[in-house]
């Protein structure tokens, strides 16, 4: 697996200032712009402070952004596949100027970092769709990322940390990479194998983690990224406690476990390349890239993004000049006559293989079906099904959206009716006029307004969703955009059941009490859905309904057969 070789001791570019300086930057600080950083931005930037993403010393600049997207260097001639980038809105970056410095503060306002301004410029985010992600598909969560919710202007510079972010959580296993590379030089680790996860840990993946470090002859990392990941994922609460189960099965003082706060960008190819760089920095001298890594799936015509081997191929090219050694990943199979583990390239002709796929695990977790001892460790699936409880115990979200008149409102009232005949769960309705009455009466009818409005209410949904309760949603929803965030809020925490009520507007109109479309279609009221601004039919919902000859009690007793089928209730 290449020539030994000593962790890595090169240069980390610890940014944060001493005591003092800090508390001079503070003071300094009270007369900047301020920009709160999101939860990617924040994540960014705490790895760019502690030296995980050395070389980097702030947010790139245009001209290093643009080498990225090139030829996946910095303008240094530094390997570097990954634009980390401070994207602000226009509003705020037509209050800044190069060569201003600007506050970097969390959510709660506190001051994590200056920024000094280097550049400031609008992106071609098609462009870097392409160059990083390999396409302009937005079911691709990074492209999604930067086409719909990153800010549309970008500032690069130099940044000066003041306070590390906090975490609250697990901090046994939060390391910087300065305090991992010591921790290694005190364990007497010379080489370190690191394993990327952003899943809980089974049976094949220790026996795959155990061979691949007797194999280099090395101790080993496992590193799970805790920040950002795909959605969907297991939550890293979750996953860290499986983690610290599954250390149990390894030989004493052979392995450790230390958290990322990583923000994902699921880049395939480009971000084995990255995660390599990363583990060089804390101090790993081998990294296993696994089949089809940070990859996100299958693309809008149901093809993967990635090739399942693409990732290994790019690395094999700049392994050398990275200074870190892969170790491909190894499909670990189970071999029934055997009762073990094995490579797939080892399986005998007539040797029965059994297999259960992630697919069917998380079926089997959905229906609080048996998982075998052979699959998983039983202190593992317990901690899942703790947080992943069988569907019908689980709170879950119904989102019609439709034209106004189209019957969403009667439709949702005749499913809380029936939802609640059955007693099984607490069930919450919330109608678009009432929300817009109690919880966005200052907004107007906006795009921006309307997404402000209706991220209210998936926020909301996914609190009742992740406490266990049944939420009823029945906005318009006009935008897909607006939509997938909601389930992206959603469906971490619980069900997600779209249904679009898919009444035609002539209907629509006939059915009009109030006079809406009359008063639209006369100029009177502005950007009114489906009139004067459009209507965007949802792509792939579960459940659709045309009211149109259908009572509102048949198209709840409709629903209530899907969530059924769905195992939602019984």
């Amino acid at each position: 697996m290449g020539a030994f070789k000593e962790p890595h001791g090169g240069e980390l570019k610890q940014l944060y200032l001493g005591e003092a300086a800090a508390e001079a930057e503070k003071n300094a600080a009270r007369s900047y712009k301020s920009w709160d950083l999101g939860e990617r931005q924040l994540c960014d930037l705490e790895l760019i402070l502690n030296g995980a993403f050395s070389p980097l010393e702030g947010f790139l600049g245009k001209d290093d952004y643009e080498q990225v997207l090139r030829d996946m260097r910095l303008t240094s001639g530094v390997i570097w596949s990954i634009p980390v980038n401070l994207d602000v809105s226009k509003a705020f970056s037509e209050t800044i100027q190069v060569g201003q410095a600007i506050a970097l503060r969390d959510q709660e306002g506190v001051l994590i970092a200056t920024l000094q301004i280097q550049d400031i410029w609008t992106p071609d985010k098609a462009k870097e769709a392409w160059a990083v992600y390999g396409t302009e598909d937005q079911k691709h969560p990074g492209v999604d990322y930067i086409m719909n919710t990153a800010g549309p202007v970008y500032v690069g510079g130099t940044v000066r940390g003041v306070e590390p972010p906090t975490h609250y959580d697990f901090r046994l296993w939060r390391d910087s990479p300065a305090e991992l590379r010591g921790r290694f030089r005190k364990l007497g680790w010379r080489k370190v194998v690191a394993f990327q996860t952003r899943n809980p840990l089974h049976r094949a993946h220790q026996e795959l983690t155990f061979r691949a470090a007797r194999e280099c002859e090395a101790n080993l990392l496992i590193q799970p990224v805790v920040g950002l990941t795909r959605p969907g994922d297991v939550d890293h609460y979750t996953r860290v406690r499986c983690y610290e189960h599954v250390l149990e099965q390894y030989p004493e003082q052979t392995t450790t476990l230390s958290l990322l706060n990583l923000a994902m960008r699921m880049a395939g190819p480009r971000e084995a390349i990255w995660h390599a760089i990363i583990r060089k920095n804390y101090g790993c001298t081998h990294f296993i890239v696994g089949r089809d890594h940070a990859g996100p799936g299958n693309d809008s015509k149901g093809e993967p993004f990635y090739g399942p081997y693409d990732a290994q191929e790019l690395m094999a090219q700049y392994e050398n000049e990275l200074d870190i050694t892969m170790v491909p990943f190894k499909e670990m199979v189970y071999i029934e006559d055997r009762a073990q583990y094995v490579p797939a390239d080892e399986v005998g002709k007539d040797e029965k293989v059994l297999n259960i796929s992630g697919t069917e695990f998380r079926r089997r977790l959905n229906e609080g079906l048996d998982i075998p001892e052979w699959f998983s460790f039983p202190k593992v699936v317990e901690e899942l099904r703790k947080t992943h409880p069988a569907r019908h115990k689980q709170g879950f979200t119904v989102f019609f959206t439709g034209l106004s008149g189209s019957g969403k409102s009667a439709v949702a009232r005749a499913l809380l009716s029936k939802l609640l005949e059955n007693g099984s769960r607490r069930v919450s309705l919330l109608d678009g006029d009432l929300v817009r009455k109690n919880l966005s009466s200052e907004l107007g009818f906006s795009r921006e307004h309307r997404d402000i409005n209706i991220l209210r209410i998936g926020y909301v949904a996914s609190e009742i969703t992740r406490n266990g309760g049944v939420a009823i949603c029945a906005p318009i929803a006009p935008y897909t955009v607006t939509r997938r965030k909601v389930r992206q809020l959603v469906e971490p925490v619980g069900g997600f059941i779209e249904v679009y009520v898919s009444t035609s507007i002539e209907v629509c109109e006939q059915r009009d009490r109030k006079g809406l479309y009359a008063r639209a279609r006369a100029g009177i009221l502005k950007e009114f859905t489906g009139i004067s601004d459009p209507y965007e039919v949802p792509e792939s919902p579960e459940v659709v309904i045309d009211t149109q000859g259908i009572t509102p009690d048949q198209a709840a007793h409709r629903i209530l057969v899907k969530l059924e089928s769905m195992g939602f209730i019984r």
